[in-house]
């Protein structure tokens, strides 16, 4: 197997196609396409489909796409750390997160002492964080509770508790402490599955022998608080992003037991000692 193989494999699986992977290789397309049959060859295996418009990875395809790029991200790391991006004076410090409200005076700090450091930040729920740090896609992950076991190191950002909120004209918004035992007859809005507040609301409710239904479910935390402030139900959060909205008002859930709601930062351990990944969690 040779280097040039891998690389022209990872770049149309990357690109989504051999024309496209030619142009960010610099290369002629018969180029990217005999390294990458040349590999298939040997292997005698099939990593694409080639009969549509648009290639498809095949499933042997994927499996190897999700090891070229661990691989190609590592190469990129040590060439950083051999390069000038040694000192910070250049890279690109992924970032996904639940919520981006936790990040704010983290990633201030960090551009301020490294300001030619690229960095990008995308959102999900707490299972994307996750699976775009095991597959190299990340850097840096924040998210509501910090994952159990060796795999990962954290840093604990903050812990507050899980509140109800509705749009500041329901019926509910003056009554003070919402007990969970009113939940199942209430219109719930709730985060798609995967979300570490539904997961603790829903367990919650299920030490009570309740069991919740939503009655709408969102993707996404904005989504939630935009349906709720138009009179769409119940919705919840941790009370740390609640933040400052005058159309919704909080109610603290009642009994609490188990509603609070620890955010981390979240970084592979294997990679604890990249620049940047070092670098930004020091600033913590």
């Amino acid at each position: 197997m040779r280097h040039a193989q891998l690389r022209a494999f990872h770049h149309v699986a990357e690109e989504g196609g051999f024309s496209r992977a030619a142009q960010a290789m610099g290369l002629t397309q018969p180029a990217v396409s005999d390294q990458v049959k040349q590999l298939e060859t040997a292997y005698d295996v099939r990593l694409f489909d080639r009969s549509h418009r648009r290639v498809r990875l095949t499933e042997a395809g994927r499996a190897l796409h999700a090891i070229t790029r661990r691989l190609f991200e590592a190469e990129r790391e040590a060439a950083e750390f051999l390069s000038e991006a040694q000192a910070l004076r250049a890279g690109h410090l992924r970032v996904v997160a639940d919520s981006a409200h936790h990040l704010l005076a983290g990633l201030a700090a960090f551009r301020a002492r490294h300001p030619r450091v690229q960095v990008t930040v995308r959102t999900g729920n707490s299972e994307t964080v996750l699976a775009a740090l095991r597959a190299w896609e990340a850097e840096i992950g924040v998210m509501g509770e910090p994952p159990e076991g060796p795999e990962f190191i954290t840093r604990i950002l903050n812990e507050t508790p899980i509140v109800a909120f509705v749009a500041r004209d329901h019926p509910l918004a003056g009554e003070g402490a919402l007990p969970l035992a009113r939940l199942p007859e209430l219109p719930l809005v709730m985060r798609e599955e995967g979300s570490r507040t539904r997961a603790k609301v829903e367990a919650a409710a299920a030490r009570a022998g309740l069991k919740l239904t939503p009655a709408i479910e969102a993707e996404g935390r904005e989504a939630v608080r935009e349906i709720v402030a138009a009179g769409g139900g119940v919705g919840f959060t941790s009370m740390a992003e609640f933040g400052a909205d005058a159309r919704l008002v909080a109610l603290p859930l009642s009994p609490d037991e188990g509603l609070m709601m620890r955010e981390a930062l979240v970084a592979l351990r294997e990679r604890r000692h990249a620049r940047l990944v070092a670098a930004f969690l020091n600033l913590l």
